[in-house]
Parts: C-alpha cells; sequence; structure tokens
C-alpha cells in the first residue's frame, strides 16, 4: 500500500493545498496530510483550528487523512511506514527550497522518496502568506481559499483590527 505525506503548516489551506490533494489522492492509496506543529512559528490559527478545518475541506475523501506532529517528518513517515513525501512547487524559488529540503530528509531517513507536483497555473500565485498580508487588508481572498477559509480570514482579522 502506498502511503503518502504532505506536511505544511497550511496556514491557512489554500485552493492550491486542496489542488495538491486531490490530484495526489488518485496516484497514491493514501495521502497522510500533516499540519506540522511548530512552538516557535508564529502562525495565525492554531494548531486545532488548522486540523479541525483541513479534516472539514478533505472529508469527501475517504483516502485522505490530518494528522498533527510536532516532530521530524522523516519520523511521521517512519512511524507510518509512508516512503514518499509530496512536495508543491509553483515556481524555481519553491523549486530550490524544496529539493534542498527533500536532501535533507533522505540525509534522515534514506528510505524517503520526494515527489514533486507542480501546481496549477490558476494557482500560481496562492501563497499562504500572501493570502493573510491580503485578508489583513481587507482584500478579497476567495479566488485562492476555500469559503469557509475566507470566512475565518475575515473573522481573525476583525477582532485584531
Amino acid at each position: 500500500m502506498a502511503i503518502a505525506i504532505f506536511a505544511g503548516s497550511f496556514d491557512p489551506p489554500t485552493y492550491g493545498h486542496l489542488n495538491i490533494i486531490e490530484r495526489a489522492r488518485q496516484i497514491f492509496d493514501e495521502i497522510d496530510v500533516v499540519i506540522a506543529v511548530n512552538p516557535e512559528k508564529k502562525c495565525l490559527f492554531s494548531d486545532k483550528e488548522r486540523l479541525s478545518v483541513l479534516e472539514s475541506l478533505v472529508s469527501e475523501w475517504d483516502n485522505v487523512s490530518v494528522h498533527l506532529w510536532s516532530g521530524l517528518i522523516v519520523d511521521y513517515a517512519k512511524k507510518r511506514g509512508a516512503k514518499v513525501m509530496l512536495r508543491g512547487i509553483r515556481n524555481v524559488r519553491d523549486f530550490s527550497y524544496e529539493f534542498d529540503l527533500s536532501l535533507m530528509n533522505r540525509t534522515l531517513n534514506n528510505s524517503i522518496e520526494t515527489f514533486f507536483i507542480s501546481t496549477e497555473p490558476k494557482y500560481f500565485i496562492v501563497k499562504s502568506s500572501a493570502i493573510k498580508d491580503l485578508a489583513a487588508f481587507g482584500a478579497d481572498v476567495s479566488e485562492m481559499v476555500p469559503p469557509i477559509i475566507a470566512k475565518m480570514l475575515k473573522e481573525k482579522f476583525s477582532k485584531m483590527n
């Protein structure tokens, strides 16, 4: 059984993330979406908020599950018996970063293979940090994130202002 791991902060989840998951779930038997929990990283949404919303966004896909993990992703892969890490690529800068990360992961666990999935062109500019910046100024981000995320962003930033 081929298990693939798609890890990230997902702060917030975007249509780009969902597109990668949807395409990968048609190739692999199981997809574990793993939300990285890093107390050093300042996230807009809590671990539980990200877990809950991602679970609802992927609920229609029976071979996709969502998990929280606070350790090295290669340790999660070993625990799960997964041999594949999925990484979404939008541009050359993403590739450079993700390539270096894949080499580090392979050094830590040489049974891990990284599969790079290029984004669909319509999601080329969709980036979580940019979405948060836009939402903070009240911009409409509904083309970049599911409605529930757009609503959560609006609520979050209205409380901060």
